[in-house]
This record gives C-alpha cells, sequence and structure tokens, in this order.
C-alpha cells in the first residue's frame, strides 16, 4: 500500500492518478470515497454531522483497505493516531508544498469546507499539520513549482530505492 499524505492542494489525486496508471495499481481517493459510501459531498457530512464524524469515515475506511493500492489521503487523515498507525503499515509519501502554494492553488476552491476559515487560520491550521506529516513521512517530494511528470518521477524513484 502506496499512501499519499500533505496538506490540501498538495496534488495529492493527481499524483495518485498518474502513478496508478504508470505502476498499473489501483487507486483510491480517500475523499471521493467517503462521498461515494455517504451518499453526500464532504461540505455536507461536515455542515450535517461534523468534522469528528468525518474523521471516523477515514478510519473506517483506512481499515477496510487490502491488497496493493495507492491511497490518497484526505489532508487531515494524519490528526488521528489510530490513522497515523494504519498509514505506517505501508510506505507513506508526503507531497510538501509550501503554504503559498496551496494557497494559490484553492483560492477559488469552495468545495473544502475547513479552507474557508480565512487564510491567517488556514495557514495556522497548516503549521499544526506540518510536523505529523514529516514525522509520518518515508520519504518527502517538494511538489512547489514543479510538474507533474517531475512530482510523479520523483516518487517513482523513492518507491524503487
Amino acid at each position: 500500500m502506496i499512501y499519499l499524505i500533505g496538506y490540501m492542494g498538495s496534488g495529492k489525486t493527481t499524483i495518485a492518478k498518474k502513478l496508478s496508471l504508470t505502476l498499473n495499481v489501483e487507486y483510491i481517493e480517500m475523499d471521493e470515497s467517503i462521498e461515494e459510501e455517504a451518499g453526500m459531498s464532504i461540505p455536507k457530512i461536515f455542515e450535517h454531522y461534523g468534522e469528528e464524524y468525518f474523521r471516523e469515515l477515514e478510519t473506517n475506511l483506512l481499515r477496510s483497505l487490502r491488497g496493493d493500492k495507492i491511497v490518497s489521503t484526505g489532508g487531515g487523515v494524519i490528526l488521528k493516531e489510530e490513522n497515523r498507525e494504519l498509514l505506517q503499515k505501508g510506505t507513506v509519501v508526503f507531497l510538501h508544498a509550501l503554504f503559498e502554494t496551496i494557497d494559490e492553488r484553492l483560492s477559488n476552491d469552495e468545495h473544502r469546507p475547513l479552507w474557508s476559515a480565512g487564510r491567517e487560520t488556514n495557514q495556522k491550521r497548516y503549521e499544526q499539520r506540518l510536523p505529523l506529516y514529516q514525522t509520518l513521512a518515508d520519504y518527502t517530494i517538494q511538489v512547489d513549482h514543479k510538474t507533474e511528470e517531475a512530482i510523479t518521477k520523483e516518487v517513482l524513484n523513492c518507491l524503487k530505492s
């Protein structure tokens, strides 16, 4: 199992798709899987049930995964200790984007309920999560100002080593 972790907007889904094609391994986009299972969007899950409920759905999904897969995780999956333990059973690749890059990428994104809090709150959340990503990662790939192809190649090189 290969888990891609990183803050929202770091490119996890895009790189997971590319890795999936290159390695001919199924990929799972956790947020999409949760939406499909719940029958509602993540903003609606947050609105109706709250973040804690959503985090439990992430844990349940991680527990259920079997076989070889590339998993694009949600940005906050690393917040729960049980999730961190589950992730460590596979290879964890941290796609590290600077806050400025993420802020630029997500400036018009209305699908992410936690991004609507404002720049200062977003940056604080980013800075709080950063050490968790760093500690959990088997490999860290800096993604700022790189093409999808270059990032994918770097991840593949890490996986070969």
